[in-house]
């Protein structure tokens, strides 16, 4: 990427901490409270999340993906479990209670959002690229479905609080979100068919491709978006995507701020935030054998957090209380634990590459 591209990227992460700031700060001084129970909030995130997911699965090289099928759903699946039962073990011995399995579910992901402003970055291989990506993209709905299974066992075998809502179980939750994997996986075929099969009729196929991106966002269909980015991909738009993806991120950042003042658990938080990361690197370490090195420790040190884990704490909020007070700073120290990280290995990179 230029040097322009490199600057924005630079640019947009050294501003994400000062916007989390003001934010929390402009909230906590005139006690703007409750947002997550606006319906525009609701569109904002489902928004917020199709574009990091689109931009995730729109950069993938599909030949450099090719080889890394089994690796990748290796990742979205044995990963993603993986990493929630070490992160809920280490929560569970910090806290002592059965919360600590959901905390451990709603950091399991890597955040497309972050990943995706990450795709012009020449340090990485295009084959890392590919795998990141698609990891960071399908990991999401797993997790949703983790989610679920992980508020069920807390609530009917540990006790941790009542049934789910408005009198449904957590069988009738299941039966829910496989419809939903259905209506996504209906709403990718169309938007790929759509795309072909209208390739001569640009004004239709676009109007068609808008009607669905609208209808993405409505429903909360993140799971159709990113299967659509690996075919429906619009000439030139790779130009103005990371600059997308990069507001994206700033607008996440500004709704991580006006969610901490609703009230932080620092400690727990920052154990969270600890754990996440390192689940992450037991997990890239397992799952990158074969792979160069350079590629290994950029899996490796790959987990970042934003608005997907922020989306399931507020969702789990109301049945689980106190889930987003420490997924909040959770999410901004395995941030700045993922920067730190990445600049002292790039930093050991440069030195042998120099005394070499």
């Amino acid at each position: 990427m230029n040097g322009d591209g490199r600057a924005g990227r630079l640019l947009a992460k050294a501003s994400l901490p000062l916007v989390i700031g003001a934010c929390w700060l402009l909230a906590t001084r005139i006690g703007i409270d409750g947002i997550e129970r606006q319906p525009t909030y609701l569109y904002t995130t489902s928004l917020l999340l199709a574009v990091g997911l689109y931009g995730s699965t729109y950069g993938i090289d599909l030949n450099e993906l090719r080889g890394d099928r089994r690796r990748v759903l290796l990742a979205v699946t044995v990963g993603v479990l993986l990493k929630a039962v070490l992160i809920g073990i280490v929560l569970l011995i910090a806290m002592g209670q059965p919360l600590a399995l959901v905390l451990g579910v709603a950091v399991a992901q890597i955040d497309p959002l972050a990943v995706a402003s990450i795709m012009g970055d020449d340090r990485l291989s295009p084959r890392v690229k590919a795998i990141l990506a698609s990891w960071a993209s399908f990991d999401d709905p797993v997790t949703v479905i983790l989610t679920v299974y992980a508020a069920a066992f807390a609530s009917g075998f540990l006790g941790l609080s009542a049934p789910t809502q408005q009198g449904f179980t957590a069988s009738d939750e299941l039966l829910s979100y496989g419809a939903t994997v259905g209506a996504n996986l209906v709403f990718a075929l169309l938007a790929i068919l759509g795309w072909r099969v209208l390739a001569r009729w640009r004004a239709l196929r676009a109007g068609l491709m808008l009607g669905l991106a609208v209808v993405a966002v409505w429903q909360f269909l993140a799971l159709g978006v990113a299967i659509a980015g690996l075919a429906v991909r619009p000439a030139g738009l790779g130009k103005i995507l990371p600059r997308v993806t990069r507001w994206a991120l700033l607008i996440a950042a500004g709704l991580l701020g006006l969610l901490l003042a609703r009230g932080v658990d620092l400690g727990l938080g920052v154990v969270l935030g600890i754990a996440a990361f390192g689940a992450q690197i037991v997990a890239g370490v397992l799952l990158s054998q074969g792979l160069p090195r350079p590629d290994r420790v950029h899996l490796a040190l790959a987990q970042q957090n934003g608005i997907t884990a922020i989306i399931l704490a507020l969702r789990m909020e109301t049945q689980h209380p106190g889930v987003a007070a420490v997924v909040g700073p959770a999410v901004v120290v395995t941030n700045l634990i993922h920067y730190v990280a990445n600049r002292f290995a790039e930093g050991r990179r440069t030195s042998r590459h120099m005394a070499g």
